[in-house]
């Protein structure tokens, strides 16, 4: 690929416009023209960037794009936006100066892309690091999330930002990014109830309906179908090359990163799909007795599931949206709203709902990405803010939008002169005054606090009577009439009275970028952006987390009566904010400009082109860049680029470099008139003059080059020549080498075939004896093994005899024993005959009963729940009775045999099991653990023999923890002592004692439900030992730790009982921050451990593997 080593090196028409040559506006369309159609869309005006947008994707963003502008001067490449980026960078770090780059232009001419490139490129020459790129992510990731709830699709852009931001990015002294403040003007609100035919509303309502799930979707009351709500227009729902569904999907990830907690992001969804809601209302007029309207809702259902959402009772929203009351001192009237009022009180409550939101938002992401540090910091300030617009019909919204930007211009031109004349001055060139339009006056008319447009209409929206768009425009015709850059063709003055271009209902400015038409309808409503207190008290009563952040002024308590300050002033006040800022920092520019108005690569509108360029102020830019010299560049570059032009400058000047440029130009006749000396730089009046010392350089290059490959062929020959010759020498050597180890290889092939074969022969040799050996001992055995074998059955077939003959006795005596009592009893038996076989019968069931019982009974352990089978249904009582008295006694039996010792260890694994059996997922593998106490040995290891003497109580536990930092969530070791009155954590390395905190200050312990050992000690507010907060720490004895504290607590009468709170997601207090310990399933980074990570200031996130 060819590097480019200069500005003027292969330059596709003028790659600066200050060397344009002849200067017009003709000329400067066709150069912007000709680079833009082979892909040049950047050029310079000095060192502002000019962007064209070439809606198709360039690969001149890459990594390796990156590192050939990193360091470089801005002259000292082609142009490109990550020149000027590297130069506010460089200026910031290695000079101390803030810096600020402004990115104007209209809708669709890639501000928010410029802007999406100067954040990544300055992310990527940056320092490294863990928490520098934990900063980095979160900078870059608060784009998508503002993007989403502020940006929309319009007919000029598929995704045109709506709202004006500026960002200050901090960096530490290194240029490390440390955090940042965003700053957001001008939310178009209106969008929110309304949208221009073929565009769209705000990207969120359409993401969160497109990408979020079934479940979610149910939760928060909506449908996917886009038809179902009147805020969204149908016709332009879905746009080519937007993916909704993926970029909800992003947009919640960078929610995340940003630092959102989970409740955060849902209750932001609840207010998005609220608005939803609360555009489906609708209203129906019900008479009254006194004959006026009164507004009612028609279908409950949406607002019933509105009020569902935001925690509101359904009765108070639906009477805010009946009536207003108007409150005056001690006074307070009540009156019916009809259903125009009605229908206007719901979009201002949407408007205000959905922009205070945003602005929460904002402020939000603030708070996550700001730096925490309180050193002085260096600013990088980025403006992403609207450009100029001149429609067919401009309202209010088009009126201060280009008030904002006639700020700009006047800032613009202001520090431009500024930054030449510095220039001059610093250099010793002489100054000339440059006459340039100065439109001071025209800022004036719009902002003077008392003549102003603005401070009118604040007037006539405060006036008490009739206030109308009409009486406003009287006004103005009234003082404005005379100025020059004021038109009315209602005015004073006569010479717009037959201009049929201005309708009687307008009034024109002439701005700096030419005449712009304002149709007066809608400037007081959209000025006072009133929402009525009954809605804003309405909205106060919710039970929803953030309503009542939104809506502070709704507080029955801090009733204010005063009217809440106009948009226009509020704007004014934020404009005048921004321009001190500006002022304060270095400024580097970046004007977009958008081709056409078809979205479409390779088009080029020579009108559409032209008429921004005018607006932009480009052409008077370039007048003041050459007012003195066009060109101008430091004696060490001039030098080194023209030194070849003279032979007393080239190869090498050996002394300073103004002298040898003095010399060249002298050399090369250069008219005097034509070129100046600074103190650094040389100074080149005409451009005509630096394209001739271009075009003598690239003659010059011509020879040097056929010189160049002269010299090159002669070397290359020689080199090869003695590379042959050196080829054949070790060519030689290699060969002989080579047929020596042949040989050798084959000599020791035939020694190692003869060595094997006579290994082999002794093997062989060894094993038949082995096995001669072996069989010899397998016989004797196998003798032995029968002869054994038949003294054991003549000695079982002789105790077999002898148990016969023992069975036949026992037999005899038997019968004879029966017969005996036949013969005493024959004489009784009709008597009692049924009566003695039922005795005997049972008696002889009952005795069978026991004996086999007594054959059949289980073993003695407690857990041994077998029980012989009832053989007889009337000893079903008896059974189990006897079943509950074997086991007491086993019991008992088994209780008799435990030491003191042993039964407390087993009545703390019954705590355990009470505390965590079915709760905590660590509890199952603990239960096989004996209870040991002491895992250090901390009376016996001379390590801390020092730690146990000062500890005064007997120590019930010992054993090492992690104690987890919140600034990284690394773990540290510690020893933890716990005694019948305190707890004790000491340094695993030197014994030394870290903390030491009285059961008495202990108030709870908070564990998880997975399975990983995390805890957290929790003091009691006030408490000495509470002074750095809460202890989270870490151990695989978790359970036991947390059995021994609970049985320790419970033991004393002089302590309270120690809570447990078993929960996945609790506060821990660090000193004077609260921070959420948040335990999730997943993968972690590092294997099959658990790993706490930091995820922002307020939350530290526990990854647990999945069981």
């Amino acid at each position: 690929m060819e590097v480019k080593t200069s500005l003027l090196d292969n330059m596709i028409g003028v790659g600066d416009m200050v060397l344009l040559e002849p200067l017009s506006e003709e000329s400067f369309i066709e150069n912007l023209n000709k680079r833009f159609d082979h892909n040049e869309i950047y050029t310079y005006i000095g060192s502002v960037v000019i962007s064209m947008n070439p809606y198709k994707s360039l690969p001149i963003y890459t990594a390796e794009k990156v590192e050939e502008y990193r360091n470089r001067n801005f002259y000292e490449l082609s142009p490109h936006i990550f020149a000027l980026a590297d130069e506010a960078y460089r200026s910031l770090r290695d000079q101390d100066k803030d810096q600020c780059i402004l990115i104007t232009g209209e809708s669709g001419a890639g501000k928010t892309e410029a802007s999406k490139f100067v954040m990544s490129y300055v992310a990527a020459v940056c320092g490294k690091g863990q928490e520098v790129n934990k900063v980095k992510e979160q900078l870059l990731q608060s784009n998508p999330v503002l993007e989403a709830f502020g940006n929309a699709k319009t007919m000029r852009n598929d995704n045109s930002s709506r709202f004006g931001k500026y960002m200050d990015i901090e960096f530490d002294f290194k240029g490390d990014p440390l955090g940042g403040v965003i700053s957001n003007y001008l939310l178009e609100k209106s969008r929110v109830v309304k949208q221009p035919r073929g565009e769209r509303n705000f990207h969120v309502f359409y993401q969160l309906l497109s990408g979020a799930s079934d479940d979610m979707l149910k939760k928060l009351k909506l449908d996917r179908d886009f038809s179902k709500y009147n805020y969204l227009s149908l016709d332009s729902a879905t746009v080519n090359g937007l993916d909704d569904a993926a970029s909800f999907r992003t947009v919640r990830n960078a929610m995340q990163i940003v630092g959102f907690m989970e409740d955060e992001v849902q209750s932001v969804l609840e207010l998005v799909a609220a608005v939803l809601k609360l555009g489906n209302i609708e209203f129906k007029p019900e008479s009254r007795v006194n004959g006026f309207d009164e507004s009612r809702v028609k279908d409950k259902n949406d607002l019933k599931e509105m009020c569902e959402l935001l925690g509101i009772e359904q009765s108070v929203l639906e009477r805010a949206f009946s009536f207003r009351t108007v409150e005056a001192k001690m006074e307070k009237v009540s009156t019916t709203l009809n259903v125009a009022q009605a229908y206007y009180a719901r979009d201002a409550l949407a408007k205000n709902l959905y922009s205070r939101l945003f602005s929460w938002l904002v402020n939000r992401i603030n708070e996550s990405i700001k730096a925490q540090t309180k050193k002085r910091k260096k600013v990088m300030g980025v403006l992403d803010i609207y450009g100029f617009e001149i429609f067919e019909d401009n309202s209010f919204e088009q009126f201060i939008i280009n008030y904002c930007n006639e700020k700009l211009q006047q800032i613009f031109i202001e520090l431009t002169l500024r930054e030449e004349q510095e220039e001059y001055i610093r250099e010793g060139i002489e100054w000339t005054n440059i006459e340039y339009f100065n439109n001071a006056i025209i800022c004036d008319l719009i902002e003077n606090n008392k003549n102003g447009i603005l401070a009118m209409l604040d007037e006539e929206c405060l006036r008490p009577g009739t206030v109308t768009d009409e009486t406003f425009l009287d006004k103005l015709n009234t003082v404005c009439a005379e100025h020059q850059h004021f038109e009315s063709r209602l005015s004073k003055n006569s010479k717009f009275l037959t201009d049929h271009s201005l309708p009687h209902n307008c009034f024109r400015i002439q701005h700096y970028a030419g005449k712009v038409l304002y149709r007066v309808e809608g400037f007081v409503d959209k000025n006072n952006d009133l929402l009525y207190r009954d809605l804003s008290q309405a909205m106060y009563k919710a039970n929803h987390s953030l309503i009542k952040l939104l809506f502070p002024e709704g507080n029955p308590a801090k009733v204010n009566l005063k009217r809440p300050p106009t948009a226009g002033f509020q704007f004014r006040a934020s404009v005048g904010t921004l321009m001190k800022n500006l002022l304060t920092k270095n400024p580097n520019y970046i004007r977009c400009i958008k081709p056409n108005d078809k979205k479409a690569a390779h088009i080029f509108t020579d009108s559409l082109v032209c008429h921004q360029v005018r607006y932009l102020g480009l052409m008077e830019n370039v007048r003041v860049r050459r007012a003195g010299y066009a060109f101008r560049q430091v004696y060490e570059s001039c030098l080194e680029r023209y030194k070849m032009l003279c032979k007393q400058t080239w190869p090498h000047w050996r002394g300073p470099a103004r002298e040898g440029v003095e010399v060249l130009l002298t050399d090369l006749q250069v008219p005097a008139e034509e070129f100046a000396y600074g103190r650094s730089k040389i100074f080149i009046r005409n451009p005509r003059t630096l394209f001739f010392l271009e075009e003598k350089r690239r003659q010059c290059l011509e020879d040097l080059a056929a010189l160049i490959q002269k010299i090159y062929r002669g070397w290359k020959c020689r080199t090869h020549f003695l590379l042959l010759k050196k080829s054949q020498v070790v060519v030689s050597a290699w060969y002989r080498r080579f047929a020596q180890q042949k040989k050798y290889q084959k000599i020791r092939c035939s020694a190692l075939v003869v060595q094997s074969f006579i290994r082999g022969w002794k093997a062989r040799k060894l094993l038949r004896e082995l096995k001669h050996k072996k069989r010899c001992e397998e016989a004797v055995t196998t003798i032995s093994a029968y002869w054994h074998g038949t003294q054991a059955r003549r000695e079982l077939k002789r105790l077999k005899e002898e148990a016969r003959r023992k069975h036949a006795i026992a037999v005899i005596w038997a019968y004879w024993l029966g017969l005996k009592v036949r013969r005493e009893y024959r004489k009784f038996f009709r008597a009692n005959a049924g009566k003695k076989i039922y005795d005997f019968t049972i008696q002889r069931i009952m005795q069978k009963y026991f004996l086999g019982l007594k054959k059949t009974m289980p073993s003695m352990s407690p857990v041994d729940k077998s029980w012989p089978a009832r053989p007889y249904g009337f000893l079903d009582g008896t059974h189990q009775e006897l079943r509950r008295v074997f086991h007491l006694w086993r019991c008992k039996k088994y209780r008799s045999q435990f030491t003191e010792e042993k039964k407390a260890t087993y009545e703390e694994k019954l705590a355990a099991s009470e505390l965590f059996k079915d709760k905590k997922a660590l509890y199952p593998s603990s239960v096989g653990q004996p209870f040991k106490g002491d895992y250090v040995e901390i009376t016996k290891n001379p390590k801390y023999q020092k730690l146990n003497s000062l500890v005064e109580d007997k120590v019930l536990l010992a054993d090492v923890v992690s104690k987890i930092n919140r600034a990284n969530g690394k773990g540290a070791p510690r020893i933890f002592l716990l005694t019948k009155k305190s707890l004790v954590l000491a340094d695993q390395k030197t014994g030394q004692v870290k903390a030491s905190v009285p059961l008495l200050d202990l108030s709870s312990v908070s564990v998880s439900t997975q399975s990983d050992g995390f805890f957290a000690l929790k003091l009691k507010e006030g408490a000495m030992s509470a002074a750095k907060g809460d202890f989270l720490l870490s151990s695989d004895r978790l359970i036991e730790i947390i059995t021994k504290l609970h049985c320790t607590g419970a033991a004393s009468a002089d302590r309270n009982h120690i809570n447990i709170d078993i929960s996945d997601e609790f506060l821990v207090q660090f000193k004077q921050d609260k921070v959420c310990v948040k335990f999730i399933q997943g993968t972690p980074k590092n294997g099959n451990g658990v790993a706490c990570k930091r995820k922002n200031n307020r939350l530290l996130e526990v990854s647990v593997p999945s069981p």
